[in-house]
Protein backbone atom coordinates (compact mmCIF):
# COMPACT_ATOMS: atom_id res chain seq x y z
CA UNK A 1 0.00 0.00 0.00
CA UNK A 2 1.29 3.70 -1.01
CA UNK A 3 2.04 6.28 2.05
CA UNK A 4 -1.06 8.02 1.18
CA UNK A 5 -3.41 5.38 1.51
CA UNK A 6 -1.78 4.02 4.59
CA UNK A 7 -1.83 7.65 6.15
CA UNK A 8 -5.40 8.25 5.19
CA UNK A 9 -6.95 4.68 6.67
CA UNK A 10 -4.74 5.51 9.81
CA UNK A 11 -5.98 9.20 10.22
CA UNK A 12 -9.67 7.59 10.25
CA UNK A 13 -8.81 5.94 13.91
CA UNK A 14 -7.55 9.46 15.55
CA UNK A 15 -9.14 11.72 13.59
CA UNK A 16 -6.94 14.65 14.63
CA UNK A 17 -8.71 17.87 13.00
CA UNK A 18 -5.15 18.72 10.36
CA UNK A 19 -6.25 15.02 9.27
CA UNK A 20 -9.79 15.75 8.46
CA UNK A 21 -8.34 18.35 6.80
CA UNK A 22 -5.80 16.75 4.66
CA UNK A 23 -7.96 13.98 4.14
CA UNK A 24 -11.74 15.38 3.55
CA UNK A 25 -13.30 11.64 3.05
CA UNK A 26 -12.49 11.44 6.83
CA UNK A 27 -15.23 14.01 7.57
CA UNK A 28 -18.52 11.91 6.01
CA UNK A 29 -17.10 8.82 7.11
CA UNK A 30 -17.18 10.20 11.16
CA UNK A 31 -20.94 10.98 10.25
CA UNK A 32 -21.76 7.59 8.79
CA UNK A 33 -19.64 6.05 12.03
CA UNK A 34 -21.71 7.46 14.17
CA UNK A 35 -25.25 6.42 12.27
CA UNK A 36 -23.98 2.93 12.27
CA UNK A 37 -23.03 2.93 16.34
CA UNK A 38 -25.99 1.86 18.57
CA UNK A 39 -25.48 5.03 20.47
CA UNK A 40 -27.59 7.77 18.33
CA UNK A 41 -30.32 4.99 18.41
CA UNK A 42 -30.78 4.53 21.85
CA UNK A 43 -31.82 8.63 22.08
CA UNK A 44 -35.34 7.63 20.05
CA UNK A 45 -36.28 5.59 23.59
CA UNK A 46 -35.64 8.68 25.60
CA UNK A 47 -38.94 9.96 26.96
CA UNK A 48 -37.70 13.20 25.54
CA UNK A 49 -38.70 12.24 22.20
CA UNK A 50 -41.82 10.79 22.83
CA UNK A 51 -44.38 11.87 19.64
CA UNK A 52 -41.24 13.87 17.76
CA UNK A 53 -42.61 11.92 14.51
CA UNK A 54 -45.61 14.48 15.26
CA UNK A 55 -43.76 17.40 15.23
CA UNK A 56 -42.29 19.77 12.18
CA UNK A 57 -39.05 19.46 10.83
CA UNK A 58 -38.03 22.56 12.64
CA UNK A 59 -39.28 21.97 15.73
CA UNK A 60 -37.72 18.34 15.52
CA UNK A 61 -33.88 19.67 15.28
CA UNK A 62 -35.10 22.21 17.99
CA UNK A 63 -35.80 18.99 20.05
CA UNK A 64 -32.42 17.74 19.31
CA UNK A 65 -31.09 20.73 19.76
CA UNK A 66 -32.12 20.77 23.79
CA UNK A 67 -30.99 17.05 23.79
CA UNK A 68 -27.33 17.78 23.09
CA UNK A 69 -27.48 20.70 25.22
CA UNK A 70 -28.44 18.72 28.37
CA UNK A 71 -26.26 15.83 27.39
CA UNK A 72 -23.08 17.36 25.69
CA UNK A 73 -20.28 20.02 26.39
CA UNK A 74 -17.82 22.06 24.30
CA UNK A 75 -14.33 20.40 25.10
CA UNK A 76 -11.38 21.71 23.41
CA UNK A 77 -8.40 21.36 25.45
CA UNK A 78 -4.66 20.27 25.23
CA UNK A 79 -4.72 17.16 27.76
CA UNK A 80 -7.43 15.39 26.63
CA UNK A 81 -5.72 14.00 23.34
CA UNK A 82 -2.13 15.58 23.67
CA UNK A 83 0.43 17.36 21.50
CA UNK A 84 2.71 16.63 18.49
CA UNK A 85 4.99 19.09 16.34
CA UNK A 86 4.45 20.68 12.65
CA UNK A 87 7.79 18.80 11.82
CA UNK A 88 6.47 15.66 12.68
CA UNK A 89 3.22 16.33 10.98
CA UNK A 90 4.91 17.76 7.77
CA UNK A 91 7.32 14.92 7.41
CA UNK A 92 3.58 12.75 7.52
CA UNK A 93 2.08 14.46 4.50
CA UNK A 94 4.79 16.40 2.71
CA UNK A 95 4.57 13.98 0.36
CA UNK A 96 1.13 14.84 -1.17
CA UNK A 97 0.08 18.07 0.33
CA UNK A 98 1.63 21.27 -0.90
CA UNK A 99 2.58 22.80 3.10
CA UNK A 100 2.57 26.71 1.69
CA UNK A 101 -0.99 26.52 0.86
CA UNK A 102 -1.53 24.27 3.59
CA UNK A 103 0.19 27.27 6.01
CA UNK A 104 -2.51 29.83 4.08
CA UNK A 105 -5.57 27.86 5.20
CA UNK A 106 -4.81 25.95 8.40
CA UNK A 107 -5.00 27.53 11.80
CA UNK A 108 -1.95 25.20 12.85
CA UNK A 109 0.33 25.79 10.24
CA UNK A 110 -0.24 29.20 10.21
CA UNK A 111 -3.39 30.64 8.84
CA UNK A 112 -4.23 34.06 9.89
CA UNK A 113 -7.54 34.60 8.40
CA UNK A 114 -9.56 35.40 11.43
CA UNK A 115 -8.67 38.75 12.65
CA UNK A 116 -10.05 38.26 15.92
CA UNK A 117 -7.98 35.52 16.99
CA UNK A 118 -4.67 36.75 15.95
CA UNK A 119 -5.17 40.12 17.41
CA UNK A 120 -5.90 38.16 20.78
CA UNK A 121 -2.87 35.79 19.97
CA UNK A 122 -4.11 32.55 18.92
CA UNK A 123 -1.17 29.93 20.67
CA UNK A 124 -2.29 32.04 23.97
CA UNK A 125 -6.27 31.44 23.60
CA UNK A 126 -5.46 27.98 23.65
CA UNK A 127 -2.91 27.51 25.89
CA UNK A 128 -0.42 26.84 23.36
CA UNK A 129 1.79 30.10 24.39
CA UNK A 130 3.56 27.78 27.32
CA UNK A 131 5.31 25.51 24.81
CA UNK A 132 7.98 25.97 21.58
CA UNK A 133 6.15 27.83 18.91
CA UNK A 134 6.47 24.42 16.70
CA UNK A 135 4.27 22.80 19.00
CA UNK A 136 0.43 22.27 18.13
CA UNK A 137 -2.42 20.12 19.21
CA UNK A 138 -3.86 17.09 18.13
CA UNK A 139 -7.11 17.63 18.80
CA UNK A 140 -8.66 14.96 17.73
CA UNK A 141 -12.34 14.46 16.76
CA UNK A 142 -14.13 12.19 19.10
CA UNK A 143 -16.38 9.42 18.03
CA UNK A 144 -20.10 9.29 19.38
CA UNK A 145 -18.63 6.76 21.74
CA UNK A 146 -15.27 9.12 22.73
CA UNK A 147 -17.88 11.96 23.37
CA UNK A 148 -20.08 9.62 25.56
CA UNK A 149 -17.09 8.81 27.71
CA UNK A 150 -15.98 11.66 29.04
CA UNK A 151 -18.18 11.26 32.02
CA UNK A 152 -15.98 8.93 33.17
CA UNK A 153 -13.45 11.79 33.26
CA UNK A 154 -12.54 13.43 36.69
CA UNK A 155 -14.54 16.67 36.90
CA UNK A 156 -16.86 15.61 33.94
CA UNK A 157 -20.78 15.02 34.40
CA UNK A 158 -21.42 14.58 31.00
CA UNK A 159 -20.35 13.63 27.35
CA UNK A 160 -18.57 16.37 25.64
CA UNK A 161 -16.48 16.78 22.33
CA UNK A 162 -14.92 19.60 20.58
CA UNK A 163 -16.65 21.43 17.71
CA UNK A 164 -15.96 19.08 14.58
CA UNK A 165 -17.45 16.40 17.24
CA UNK A 166 -20.49 17.77 17.43
CA UNK A 167 -20.82 18.97 14.54
CA UNK A 168 -20.58 15.34 13.36
CA UNK A 169 -23.04 14.29 16.30
CA UNK A 170 -25.41 16.56 15.05
CA UNK A 171 -25.40 15.70 11.26
CA UNK A 172 -26.02 11.91 12.53
CA UNK A 173 -28.90 12.30 15.08
CA UNK A 174 -30.50 14.81 13.10
CA UNK A 175 -30.48 11.87 10.63
CA UNK A 176 -32.10 9.18 13.18
CA UNK A 177 -33.55 11.13 15.69
CA UNK A 178 -35.18 13.77 13.59
CA UNK A 179 -35.32 11.87 10.37
CA UNK A 180 -33.92 15.02 8.04
CA UNK A 181 -32.35 13.61 4.48
CA UNK A 182 -28.87 13.54 4.54
CA UNK A 183 -29.38 15.16 1.04
CA UNK A 184 -30.47 18.19 3.02
CA UNK A 185 -27.34 18.25 5.69
CA UNK A 186 -23.64 20.04 4.57
CA UNK A 187 -21.23 19.63 6.53
CA UNK A 188 -18.80 22.87 6.49
CA UNK A 189 -15.25 23.37 7.86
CA UNK A 190 -12.96 26.65 7.94
CA UNK A 191 -9.59 26.71 9.40
CA UNK A 192 -10.49 27.33 12.65
CA UNK A 193 -14.29 26.13 12.68
CA UNK A 194 -16.77 23.53 11.87
CA UNK A 195 -20.78 24.44 11.21
CA UNK A 196 -23.58 22.50 9.66
CA UNK A 197 -25.99 23.97 7.03
CA UNK A 198 -29.14 22.08 7.32
CA UNK A 199 -31.54 22.63 4.37
CA UNK A 200 -34.97 23.11 6.32
CA UNK A 201 -37.16 25.74 6.74
CA UNK A 202 -35.16 28.99 5.99
CA UNK A 203 -32.19 27.30 6.65
CA UNK A 204 -30.73 25.94 10.00
CA UNK A 205 -27.04 26.26 11.27
CA UNK A 206 -25.68 24.06 13.90
CA UNK A 207 -23.12 25.65 15.76
CA UNK A 208 -21.00 23.81 18.32
CA UNK A 209 -23.95 22.61 20.52
CA UNK A 210 -26.70 25.21 19.59
CA UNK A 211 -28.34 25.98 16.10
CA UNK A 212 -29.16 28.91 14.29
CA UNK A 213 -32.48 29.92 12.41
CA UNK A 214 -32.07 32.64 9.59
CA UNK A 215 -34.14 34.52 12.40
CA UNK A 216 -31.46 34.09 15.29
CA UNK A 217 -28.72 35.01 12.75
CA UNK A 218 -30.05 38.27 12.79
CA UNK A 219 -30.99 38.99 16.01
CA UNK A 220 -27.59 40.93 16.74
CA UNK A 221 -26.83 38.69 20.34
CA UNK A 222 -23.46 37.65 21.31
CA UNK A 223 -24.32 34.42 20.26
CA UNK A 224 -25.25 34.66 17.09
CA UNK A 225 -22.34 36.62 16.58
CA UNK A 226 -20.15 34.13 17.63
CA UNK A 227 -21.45 31.92 15.66
CA UNK A 228 -21.53 34.53 12.39
CA UNK A 229 -17.71 35.01 12.64
CA UNK A 230 -16.64 31.50 10.75
CA UNK A 231 -18.94 32.78 7.57
CA UNK A 232 -17.91 36.16 8.37
CA UNK A 233 -14.22 36.20 8.35
CA UNK A 234 -12.71 32.93 7.52
CA UNK A 235 -12.77 30.91 3.80
CA UNK A 236 -14.93 27.58 3.96
CA UNK A 237 -11.96 24.71 3.54
CA UNK A 238 -14.23 21.86 2.78
CA UNK A 239 -17.41 20.92 2.29
CA UNK A 240 -19.20 17.12 2.82
CA UNK A 241 -22.48 15.84 2.03
CA UNK A 242 -23.83 12.42 1.12
CA UNK A 243 -23.06 12.57 -2.93
CA UNK A 244 -19.46 13.53 -1.85
CA UNK A 245 -16.39 16.73 -0.84
CA UNK A 246 -15.57 19.39 -2.27
CA UNK A 247 -11.92 21.23 -0.68
CA UNK A 248 -10.66 24.85 -0.96
CA UNK A 249 -7.09 23.67 -1.39
CA UNK A 250 -7.69 20.59 -4.04
CA UNK A 251 -8.19 21.10 -7.80
CA UNK A 252 -10.53 17.88 -7.43
CA UNK A 253 -13.96 17.48 -5.98
CA UNK A 254 -16.12 14.70 -5.77
CA UNK A 255 -19.61 16.41 -4.73
CA UNK A 256 -23.00 16.07 -6.99
CA UNK A 257 -22.33 19.49 -8.74
CA UNK A 258 -26.72 19.91 -8.86
CA UNK A 259 -26.36 19.66 -4.69
CA UNK A 260 -23.36 21.71 -4.51
CA UNK A 261 -24.68 24.72 -6.29
CA UNK A 262 -28.48 23.90 -4.60
CA UNK A 263 -26.12 24.51 -1.17
CA UNK A 264 -24.88 27.67 -2.58
CA UNK A 265 -27.96 29.38 -3.25
CA UNK A 266 -29.69 28.54 0.03
CA UNK A 267 -26.88 29.05 1.99
CA UNK A 268 -26.14 32.62 0.14
CA UNK A 269 -30.41 33.37 0.86
CA UNK A 270 -29.67 32.26 4.27
CA UNK A 271 -27.13 34.55 4.70
CA UNK A 272 -29.12 38.09 3.23
CA UNK A 273 -32.48 39.85 4.69
CA UNK A 274 -34.54 42.47 4.17
CA UNK A 275 -34.26 45.28 6.61
CA UNK A 276 -37.16 46.93 8.78
CA UNK A 277 -36.97 48.38 12.32
CA UNK A 278 -36.22 45.38 13.85
CA UNK A 279 -33.38 44.04 11.85
CA UNK A 280 -31.54 47.77 11.76
CA UNK A 281 -31.98 47.64 15.80
CA UNK A 282 -30.40 43.93 15.97
CA UNK A 283 -27.82 45.32 13.84
CA UNK A 284 -27.10 48.66 16.03
CA UNK A 285 -26.76 45.97 18.79
CA UNK A 286 -24.42 43.64 17.11
CA UNK A 287 -22.10 46.72 16.04
CA UNK A 288 -22.40 49.09 19.45
CA UNK A 289 -20.11 51.36 18.17
CA UNK A 290 -22.73 53.25 15.67
CA UNK A 291 -25.30 53.67 18.50
CA UNK A 292 -23.80 57.03 19.41
CA UNK A 293 -24.71 58.09 16.03
CA UNK A 294 -28.93 57.55 17.21
CA UNK A 295 -31.56 58.56 19.39
CA UNK A 296 -34.73 56.41 19.98
CA UNK A 297 -37.40 58.66 19.80
CA UNK A 298 -41.50 56.98 21.48
CA UNK A 299 -44.48 58.60 22.94
CA UNK A 300 -45.06 58.55 26.45
CA UNK A 301 -48.16 59.49 28.24
CA UNK A 302 -49.07 61.37 24.94
CA UNK A 303 -45.63 62.92 24.12
CA UNK A 304 -42.46 61.98 22.85
CA UNK A 305 -39.75 61.10 24.93
CA UNK A 306 -36.08 60.69 23.48
CA UNK A 307 -32.97 58.31 24.94
CA UNK A 308 -29.28 57.82 23.97
CA UNK A 309 -29.43 55.04 22.13
CA UNK A 310 -26.77 53.21 24.00
CA UNK A 311 -28.60 53.99 27.25
CA UNK A 312 -31.73 52.57 25.76
CA UNK A 313 -30.05 49.11 25.03
CA UNK A 314 -28.40 48.98 28.55
CA UNK A 315 -32.13 48.74 29.50
CA UNK A 316 -31.81 45.12 27.87
CA UNK A 317 -29.61 43.51 30.14
CA UNK A 318 -31.58 41.60 32.83
CA UNK A 319 -34.56 42.28 31.10
CA UNK A 320 -36.42 39.88 28.87
CA UNK A 321 -37.64 42.63 27.14
CA UNK A 322 -36.07 43.65 23.80
CA UNK A 323 -35.55 46.99 21.48
CA UNK A 324 -36.84 46.21 17.59
CA UNK A 325 -39.35 43.62 18.51
CA UNK A 326 -42.73 43.27 19.62
CA UNK A 327 -41.77 43.26 23.22
CA UNK A 328 -39.55 47.05 22.65
CA UNK A 329 -43.05 48.72 23.81
CA UNK A 330 -42.58 46.82 27.34
CA UNK A 331 -39.06 48.14 27.29
CA UNK A 332 -39.74 51.35 26.72
CA UNK A 333 -41.98 51.58 30.54
CA UNK A 334 -38.66 49.81 32.34
CA UNK A 335 -36.67 53.31 31.35
CA UNK A 336 -35.87 55.54 34.23
CA UNK A 337 -37.20 59.38 33.33
CA UNK A 338 -33.93 60.44 34.36
CA UNK A 339 -32.09 58.93 31.28
CA UNK A 340 -35.23 60.46 29.20
CA UNK A 341 -35.37 64.03 27.29
CA UNK A 342 -38.31 65.77 26.68
CA UNK A 343 -36.55 67.36 23.40
CA UNK A 344 -34.52 65.76 20.54
CA UNK A 345 -31.00 65.49 21.83
CA UNK A 346 -28.64 67.92 19.14
CA UNK A 347 -26.49 65.91 16.60
CA UNK A 348 -27.96 62.56 17.22
CA UNK A 349 -29.97 60.98 14.32
CA UNK A 350 -33.93 60.26 15.57
CA UNK A 351 -34.99 57.09 14.66
CA UNK A 352 -38.88 55.19 16.01
CA UNK A 353 -40.75 52.58 15.51
CA UNK A 354 -43.04 54.23 12.95
CA UNK A 355 -41.10 55.45 10.45
CA UNK A 356 -41.79 54.80 7.48
CA UNK A 357 -37.71 54.43 6.68
CA UNK A 358 -38.13 50.69 8.39
CA UNK A 359 -41.27 49.97 5.75
CA UNK A 360 -39.33 46.72 4.87
CA UNK A 361 -37.01 46.97 2.17
CA UNK A 362 -34.50 45.52 0.51
CA UNK A 363 -30.77 46.56 1.35
CA UNK A 364 -30.19 48.96 -1.36
CA UNK A 365 -33.56 50.64 -0.98
CA UNK A 366 -33.18 50.61 2.61
CA UNK A 367 -29.44 52.52 1.79
CA UNK A 368 -30.87 54.91 -0.54
CA UNK A 369 -33.70 56.09 2.32
CA UNK A 370 -31.80 55.98 4.90
CA UNK A 371 -29.02 58.14 3.42
CA UNK A 372 -32.21 60.56 2.14
CA UNK A 373 -33.10 60.43 5.63
CA UNK A 374 -29.52 61.12 7.21
CA UNK A 375 -27.41 63.08 4.97
CA UNK A 376 -24.67 63.49 6.95
CA UNK A 377 -24.39 59.55 7.70
CA UNK A 378 -22.58 59.25 4.96
CA UNK A 379 -19.40 60.49 5.97
CA UNK A 380 -19.54 57.09 7.90
CA UNK A 381 -18.33 54.89 5.43
CA UNK A 382 -17.90 52.41 7.94
CA UNK A 383 -21.13 52.31 9.15
CA UNK A 384 -22.27 51.49 5.66
CA UNK A 385 -19.90 48.92 5.55
CA UNK A 386 -20.44 46.83 8.57
CA UNK A 387 -24.48 46.94 7.87
CA UNK A 388 -23.96 45.58 4.57
CA UNK A 389 -22.06 43.06 5.88
CA UNK A 390 -24.55 42.69 8.72
CA UNK A 391 -27.79 41.63 6.60
CA UNK A 392 -25.81 40.51 3.60
CA UNK A 393 -22.55 37.67 4.84
CA UNK A 394 -21.07 36.88 1.71
CA UNK A 395 -19.36 33.07 2.06
CA UNK A 396 -15.88 32.52 0.93
CA UNK A 397 -17.20 28.71 -0.22
CA UNK A 398 -14.83 26.65 -2.48
CA UNK A 399 -14.75 27.64 -6.27
CA UNK A 400 -16.83 25.60 -8.47
CA UNK A 401 -13.92 25.58 -11.06
CA UNK A 402 -12.85 21.59 -10.10
CA UNK A 403 -12.43 18.64 -11.81
CA UNK A 404 -16.00 16.91 -10.57
CA UNK A 405 -14.96 12.67 -10.66
CA UNK A 406 -17.97 10.74 -10.15
CA UNK A 407 -18.12 8.83 -6.61
CA UNK A 408 -20.91 6.67 -5.24
CA UNK A 409 -23.54 8.83 -3.19
CA UNK A 410 -24.62 7.23 0.05
CA UNK A 411 -28.37 6.28 -0.27
CA UNK A 412 -30.01 5.71 3.13
CA UNK A 413 -32.99 6.94 4.36
CA UNK A 414 -34.37 7.90 7.79
CA UNK A 415 -37.17 5.12 7.40
CA UNK A 416 -34.37 2.57 7.48
CA UNK A 417 -33.06 0.55 10.32
CA UNK A 418 -29.57 0.35 11.57
CA UNK A 419 -29.12 -3.12 10.78
CA UNK A 420 -30.39 -2.37 7.05
CA UNK A 421 -27.93 0.77 6.92
CA UNK A 422 -24.73 -0.90 8.19
CA UNK A 423 -25.83 -3.44 5.61
CA UNK A 424 -26.03 -0.83 2.73
CA UNK A 425 -22.75 0.29 3.98
CA UNK A 426 -21.02 -2.88 4.04
CA UNK A 427 -22.52 -3.58 0.45
CA UNK A 428 -20.43 -0.66 -0.98
CA UNK A 429 -17.30 -0.98 0.77
CA UNK A 430 -14.15 -1.34 -1.39
CA UNK A 431 -13.60 -4.73 -1.96
CA UNK A 432 -9.69 -4.86 -0.91
CA UNK A 433 -7.63 -2.41 0.94
CA UNK A 434 -6.30 -1.35 -2.08
CA UNK A 435 -8.07 1.87 -3.96
CA UNK A 436 -10.26 1.25 -6.20
CA UNK A 437 -12.03 4.21 -8.72
CA UNK A 438 -15.10 2.73 -9.39
CA UNK A 439 -18.79 3.81 -9.52
CA UNK A 440 -19.95 0.76 -7.68
CA UNK A 441 -17.87 1.48 -3.99
CA UNK A 442 -17.68 3.78 -1.94
CA UNK A 443 -14.10 4.74 -0.52
CA UNK A 444 -16.02 6.81 2.50
CA UNK A 445 -18.05 4.22 3.22
CA UNK A 446 -15.26 1.94 3.62
CA UNK A 447 -13.41 4.52 5.86
CA UNK A 448 -16.92 4.90 7.53
CA UNK A 449 -15.90 1.16 9.12
CA UNK A 450 -12.32 1.98 10.16
CA UNK A 451 -13.35 5.44 12.03
CA UNK A 452 -16.38 3.05 13.56
CA UNK A 453 -13.15 0.82 14.44
CA UNK A 454 -15.22 -2.69 13.00
CA UNK A 455 -11.75 -4.55 13.36
CA UNK A 456 -13.43 -7.76 12.22
CA UNK A 457 -13.40 -6.29 8.48
CA UNK A 458 -11.11 -3.38 8.53
CA UNK A 459 -6.78 -3.91 7.88
CA UNK A 460 -5.09 -4.03 11.45
CA UNK A 461 -1.66 -2.22 10.38
CA UNK A 462 -3.27 1.61 9.74
CA UNK A 463 -4.90 0.68 13.43
CA UNK A 464 -1.51 -0.44 14.60
CA UNK A 465 -0.13 3.28 13.08
CA UNK A 466 -2.44 4.76 14.39
CA UNK A 467 -2.20 3.58 18.10
CA UNK A 468 1.66 3.21 18.10
CA UNK A 469 2.52 6.63 16.59
CA UNK A 470 -0.05 9.06 17.69
CA UNK A 471 -1.31 8.29 20.90
CA UNK A 472 0.57 10.53 23.41
CA UNK A 473 -1.97 11.08 26.44
CA UNK A 474 -1.21 7.28 27.03
CA UNK A 475 2.57 7.20 26.84
CA UNK A 476 2.36 10.25 28.96
CA UNK A 477 0.61 8.99 31.68
CA UNK A 478 2.48 6.23 32.59
CA UNK A 479 5.93 7.96 32.14
CA UNK A 480 7.69 7.65 35.27
CA UNK A 481 5.58 4.21 35.86
CA UNK A 482 7.97 0.74 34.61
CA UNK A 483 6.04 -1.77 33.53
CA UNK A 484 4.75 -3.98 35.93
CA UNK A 485 3.61 -0.85 37.57
CA UNK A 486 1.47 -0.11 34.19
CA UNK A 487 0.29 -3.69 34.39
CA UNK A 488 -1.02 -3.49 37.77
CA UNK A 489 -2.99 0.04 36.89
CA UNK A 490 -4.03 -0.86 33.77
CA UNK A 491 -5.98 -3.81 35.43
CA UNK A 492 -7.32 -1.61 38.41
CA UNK A 493 -9.68 -0.21 35.63
CA UNK A 494 -12.91 -1.72 34.67
CA UNK A 495 -12.25 -4.44 31.96
CA UNK A 496 -15.08 -2.86 29.50
CA UNK A 497 -14.92 -1.39 26.48
CA UNK A 498 -16.44 1.78 25.17
CA UNK A 499 -17.27 0.74 22.36
CA UNK A 500 -19.70 -2.62 21.86
CA UNK A 501 -19.14 -5.97 19.88
CA UNK A 502 -15.37 -6.45 19.00
CA UNK A 503 -14.34 -2.95 17.95
CA UNK A 504 -11.55 -1.33 19.79
CA UNK A 505 -10.38 1.62 21.50
CA UNK A 506 -7.29 3.24 20.99
CA UNK A 507 -4.73 3.55 23.79
CA UNK A 508 -5.83 7.38 24.95
CA UNK A 509 -9.05 6.67 24.73
CA UNK A 510 -8.57 4.18 27.45
CA UNK A 511 -6.39 5.89 29.51
CA UNK A 512 -8.80 9.18 29.24
CA UNK A 513 -11.67 7.24 30.15
CA UNK A 514 -9.50 4.97 32.54
CA UNK A 515 -11.13 1.85 31.10
CA UNK A 516 -11.05 -1.02 28.42
CA UNK A 517 -11.56 -4.57 27.45
CA UNK A 518 -7.99 -6.49 27.93
CA UNK A 519 -7.08 -6.64 24.58
CA UNK A 520 -7.40 -2.47 24.27
CA UNK A 521 -5.48 -2.78 27.64
CA UNK A 522 -2.61 -5.05 26.20
CA UNK A 523 -2.27 -2.80 23.25
CA UNK A 524 -2.13 0.41 25.68
CA UNK A 525 0.68 -1.46 27.51
CA UNK A 526 2.18 -2.42 23.83
CA UNK A 527 2.32 1.68 22.85
CA UNK A 528 4.15 2.46 26.27
CA UNK A 529 6.70 -0.39 25.78
CA UNK A 530 7.37 0.89 22.21
CA UNK A 531 7.65 4.39 23.25
CA UNK A 532 10.68 3.36 25.78
CA UNK A 533 11.87 1.46 22.34
CA UNK A 534 11.33 -1.61 24.34
CA UNK A 535 11.07 -5.03 22.54
CA UNK A 536 7.63 -6.73 23.18
CA UNK A 537 5.48 -9.25 21.18
CA UNK A 538 1.28 -10.03 22.00
CA UNK A 539 -0.32 -12.81 21.50
CA UNK A 540 -3.35 -14.54 22.56
CA UNK A 541 -4.85 -18.00 23.56
CA UNK A 542 -8.43 -18.13 24.11
CA UNK A 543 -9.92 -15.26 25.85
CA UNK A 544 -6.49 -14.61 27.11
CA UNK A 545 -4.04 -11.75 25.48
CA UNK A 546 -0.48 -11.83 26.87
CA UNK A 547 2.05 -9.18 26.14
CA UNK A 548 5.62 -10.11 26.72
CA UNK A 549 8.96 -8.24 27.30
CA UNK A 550 12.14 -10.46 28.30
CA UNK A 551 11.47 -12.65 31.17
CA UNK A 552 7.87 -10.37 31.84
CA UNK A 553 4.83 -11.59 31.19
CA UNK A 554 1.67 -9.50 31.48
CA UNK A 555 -1.84 -11.47 30.99
CA UNK A 556 -4.91 -9.26 30.16
CA UNK A 557 -8.38 -11.34 29.68
CA UNK A 558 -10.84 -10.29 26.83
CA UNK A 559 -14.56 -10.71 25.84
CA UNK A 560 -13.75 -9.04 22.01
CA UNK A 561 -13.06 -11.92 19.39
CA UNK A 562 -10.16 -10.91 17.79
CA UNK A 563 -9.64 -11.14 13.90
CA UNK A 564 -5.44 -10.53 13.60
CA UNK A 565 -3.75 -13.32 13.91
CA UNK A 566 -1.19 -12.62 16.91
CA UNK A 567 0.38 -15.98 18.14
CA UNK A 568 4.01 -15.34 16.94
CA UNK A 569 3.89 -12.61 15.01
CA UNK A 570 5.76 -9.93 16.44
CA UNK A 571 3.87 -6.90 16.71
CA UNK A 572 4.28 -3.50 14.27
Amino acid sequence: MDKKTLEKYSSAFTLSDMEIFIFPDLLYALVLANIMSPEIWKWREDPWFTGIGKMGPLKKIHRVKQYVMEHYNFNLDLETWGLTDKQTEINRFNDFVDMEMLSRSNALFGYEGDKYYFDMDIRRHFGLDKFDSDIIPYWKTETVEAMNAFRYKPNHQAGAGECVSLACLYAAALFIVAEVPLEKIFLMGTPLHSQNFIMVDEGVLTNNRRIVTKSMWYNGTELSALARRALEHEQVTYIAHSSGWIHSMYPEATIDTVEYQLFREKLTKYLQTTIDFEIFMNFLRDYSRHQKFFQLCFQCQGANRFIQLEKAFGYEHGSKNRLGDKTGRKLYCEMDEEDLYLQPIDHRYRIYHEDELFELKPYQAFIDALKNSFPGLVQHAEFFADLKKFVHTVPHLPSTKKEFTVARPIKISPGQSREEIITYLSSIRHSSFVIRHSESTSLIADLAFYAGRYMDSCDWKPFFKAAFERNPVSVEHFRDTDLQAVHAQLQSWPNESIYDGNRLALPDEVVNYLRGDGIEKAITLVNVAKARHLEVSLEQHNNMITVRHGKLKFDFTTVKKSSYIWNNLPIL
